[in-house]
């Protein structure tokens, strides 16, 4: 029984020894590589930015001009994100938001767009997608320019109507067969630009500090009704 005992309480302290090896193991890998994927990430969002977003649309650091926007339906955000506002010669230019279309084939669809002062896209890019590989392929820029049709665009010139695929009797292209992924898009877009409508003096309230930096401000959104 002592020998039993003595095994097993080895056993134990082993199996204790090796947690602790491993959790120290992959708390140093997490702050040796934590900074750095923050900073690949900066660098992929700012990427894609500067695709949606002219640099003729602004002479601010748009990188540093942020807002906090809280959750809203509208946005589709379960959690805070980011509003990156353009500025030129002080006077608001564009606004670039992220949102999520919930619906998509495999799961959520994560956007970002640039919205004129106007209310005309700017721009929109799929930033995260699970949509099936070569079905969903052509939501991305790099291998299809499906996602550029919604520059220009704007609910003053397509009604609630038009927000749709043509399948289903709006003005939207799709790809024979995967009719889901582009009407999720889509409507996550016509949302968004709801959102824009409905906040956008908030949106490009000016920084209480500095021009291009302030103090991050909250957008509170307000209960709307689906469309």
């Amino acid at each position: 029984m002592r020998r039993i005992a003595r095994s097993t309480l080895q056993t134990a302290s082993n199996l204790v020894f090796f947690a602790i090896i491993g959790t120290a193991i992959l708390a140093a890998t997490y702050f040796l590589t934590h900074e750095k994927i923050v900073e690949s990430e900066k660098a992929e969002k700012l990427k894609l930015i500067t695709q949606i977003t002219p640099t003729t649309l602004y002479d601010n650091d748009i990188m540093q001009d942020t807002l906090s926007i809280s959750t809203d339906p509208l946005l589709g955000n379960d959690g805070e994100t980011l509003a990156y506002r353009a500025r030129l010669n002080g006077e608001p230019s564009a606004v670039v938001l992220e949102a999520i279309a919930p619906d998509g084939y495999s799961g959520k669809i994560a956007l970002i767009l640039a919205v004129k002062a106007n209310g005309e896209l700017a721009g929109v890019r799929v930033v995260t997608h699970k949509e099936t590989p070569g079905l969903g392929d052509y939501i991305e820029l790099p291998k299809n320019p499906w996602i550029k049709s919604f520059d220009g665009k704007s609910r003053e010139a397509y009604k609630d109507a038009d927000w749709k695929v043509k399948k289903d009797g709006g003005q939207f292209d799709y790809m024979a067969g995967a009719t889901i992924t582009p009407r999720a898009i889509v409507k996550a877009v016509n949302k968004a630009l709801q959102y824009f409508s409905a906040n956008r003096d908030k949106l490009f309230a000016p920084n209480t500090s500095s021009p291009d930096k302030g103090k991050l401000g909250e957008v509170k959104g307000e209960k709307h009704e689906s469309q």
